[in-house]
């Protein structure tokens, strides 16, 4: 009896129509918002889609318009179940309460006044809209004025906006005004997590080197190109000149494209897409060719490692906004990542090499295979990355002021680029005169490195060892 109870009620929910209050998740919602300190408050104005606010039912009148009249005793609840109620800020580490709902109004989605704080502010705190504005309620925002206790406006703020539960895709552009500063502009995605509106150096560098750490775990392309100069040269010794350079050059790079050194063109980002993958190809047929010095190995790791640099600028550009007044500091601390990362794959693929080279395959015959392995999978990407590279069209750009600066800026950075290249040159001759120096089968017991490879590596005309 009882299950046939359950049964009955179970059918009659579901023949049941939906109400009109029940409201679709909205696939993409974007929220606005400004955090100022001002003195002993904090003031939070958001702007939200009222679509996104799905279990509230909103009062219509005549054909489905907005009743505002009705609307406007629903609005500063609705702010703090939806909007406050998800929004945790920090003074220092420590959460500030609840906040206060000053004012709350309903807007048109033509109004532009979030432009800016200023507007945005008296906008929120200024009349209402006229009770008879014809407006579906689905097609209007809700404004909040938020305000805050806080013990100076000169602490360091942090907040957790967790408004994902608002649409399917989040979007929050957010921008903190710091008493005396510039504005600093964030677009979060879903639920970002904790973000530091004004971080210190060593909040934003553990920040990036956490970020640099799994960006290399994570590119595939990267790890290729490492294990394409790992295979012939399995020893870290060996390794110290080829990194360091790929190093140097990726680093260069990478803080010259984020101040803002590097061609502003739409078909540069695949242009290095495609040359990564050329570089991987190319490393990939040199191991299976065979006979490439240690010299000349690292010379073409810091060649390609100028071109790998700007790919990391390109994954890293959006993480930027977190670096607050410390740009560099984070640039520095990404490559720290970045090297970290580079350590654990080469601390596991020389012995994986060493064990495979040892039992399984022959050496030379391992290199060969795996190298046309990554031949194979580089040569894919540089088709597919050259496809969409070639529906670029390229025009001469016009001779402006702009332009002159341009060539100046990329004209002292070939400048820059030739003097780390000199002093890599003089320390690497300086490294193999010391080999010579001491003799190839004391290196080779020193840095664990075999007698062949110091052979290749001296260059000509250097006298061996006595």
């Amino acid at each position: 009896m009882r299950r046939s109870l359950i049964v009955l009620l179970a059918v009659v929910f579901l023949l049941l129509p939906y109400g009109t209050d029940a409201h679709d998740i909205p696939n993409d919602v974007t929220v606005q918002m400004f955090v100022k300190p001002d003195g002993q408050r904090l003031h939070l104005l958001v702007r939200v889609p009222l679509r996104a606010m799905r279990d509230i039912s909103f009062p219509e009148r005549g054909p489905g318009y907005l009743d505002l009249s009705r609307t406007t005793g629903l609005l500063p609840d609705a702010a703090t179940l939806w909007i406050s109620d998800f929004i945790e800020i920090y003074e220092g580490d420590a959460r500030l309460p609840k906040p206060q709902v000053v004012s709350t109004r309903v807007s048109l989605p033509s109004d532009r006044s979030f432009a800016s704080y200023e507007e945005a502010f008296a906008h929120v705190t200024g009349p209402s809209l006229p009770e008879d504005t014809n407006v579906v309620w689905d097609q209007t925002m809700l404004d909040v004025l938020f305000d805050y206790p806080i013990y100076s406006e000169q602490s360091h703020f942090s907040i957790h906006p967790g408004l994902a539960r608002l649409g399917l895709r989040v979007v929050t552009v957010l921008r903190f005004l710091p008493p005396g500063g510039a504005v600093r502009a964030f677009e979060l995605s879903g639920d970002p997590g904790l973000v530091r509106l004004d971080p210190r150096w060593h909040q934003a560098a553990f920040r990036f080197v956490d970020l640099g750490f799994f960006h290399i775990l994570d590119g595939t392309d990267h790890l290729l190109f490492l294990l394409c100069l790992v295979i012939p040269f399995r020893r870290l010794g060996t390794l110290i000149p080829v990194v360091t350079a790929f190093t140097i050059a990726h680093s260069i790079t990478l803080i010259a494209s984020a101040y803002n050194f590097a061609p502003n063109f739409l078909w540069f980002p695949p242009l290095i897409e495609t040359l990564i993958a050329i570089s991987i190809v190319y490393m990939a047929l040199e191991n299976i060719v065979g006979g490439s010095s240690l010299q000349r190995r690292w010379m073409i790791a810091f060649g390609f490692g100028l071109v790998h640099g700007f790919g990391f600028s390109f994954a890293l550009r959006q993480s930027l906004q977190f670096a607050g007044s410390h740009l560099l500091t984070s640039l520095l601390s990404f490559n720290v990542g970045v090297e970290l990362g580079q350590l654990l794959v080469l601390i596991l693929l020389i012995p994986v090499l060493q064990l495979l080279f040892r039992v399984a395959v022959a050496e030379r015959m391992g290199t060969i295979i795996l190298s046309a392995l990554v031949a194979h999978t580089g040569w894919h990407w540089m088709l597919d990355r050259g496809h969409i590279l070639a529906q670029f069209r390229f025009e001469w750009p016009a001779f402006t002021a702009a332009l002159l600066a341009s060539v100046l800026r990329w004209l002292m950075l070939c400048l820059i680029l030739g003097g780390f290249l000199w002093v890599l040159q003089r320390a690497f001759q300086r490294w193999t005169d010391r080999a010579s120096g001491l003799g190839w089968k004391a290196i080779a017991r020193k840095f664990g490195i075999g007698a062949s490879t110091i052979t290749n590596s001296i260059p000509a005309g250097s006298k061996g060892p006595r």
